[in-house]
């Protein structure tokens, strides 16, 4: 799997999880690998597909690894976007935008292997994706204040 096939299942993780307890995140990180595939049409006819995980047993390793991470250090991720983010505390944010922000910012503090600048072109990627049409330039001037 590719860097940005593992980044899109992690932040797939995180967003499923946040709507549970937290005592249910470990259940909840289990049942992702668990999901069937599911596609769909789009209006103009082309098929997509939504979910398929195809990992192996490092993919998933690495993946459970840096979920159970990033939920683990939740508290301060959300104090420093709560610090920059004006006029937009993290419980007023959309889950997707949130998501992508943990995601991000776990990666520009604590993953020796992310450049600050991949991570933050790969949140403005996810983004543009999952999120809104404002998403990208939120998330991105999000991160760019925390940098």
């Amino acid at each position: 799997m590719t860097r940005r096939e593992l980044r899109e299942h992690c932040f797939k993780m995180l967003f499923c999880a946040d709507f549970y307890p937290v005592s249910e995140t470990e259940q909840q990180f289990q049942r992702y690998f668990e999901a069937p595939q599911e596609d769909e049409t789009t209006p103009e006819g082309v098929e997509m597909t939504l979910h398929r995980i195809e990992a192996g047993d490092a993919d998933r390793q690495y993946l459970l690894q840096k979920a159970e991470a990033v939920m683990e250090k939740l508290p301060e991720l959300d104090r420093k976007i709560d610090g920059v983010a004006e006029g937009w505390k993290t419980r007023r944010m959309g889950k997707v935008e949130l998501t992508i922000l943990r995601l991000a910012l776990y990666e520009m503090l604590y993953d020796d292997q992310i450049p600050e600048k991949v991570a933050i072109n790969e949140a403005v990627e996810l983004a543009k994706k999952f999120g809104q049409d404002e998403s990208p330039a939120f998330i991105n001037g999000v991160l760019a204040k925390l940098v």
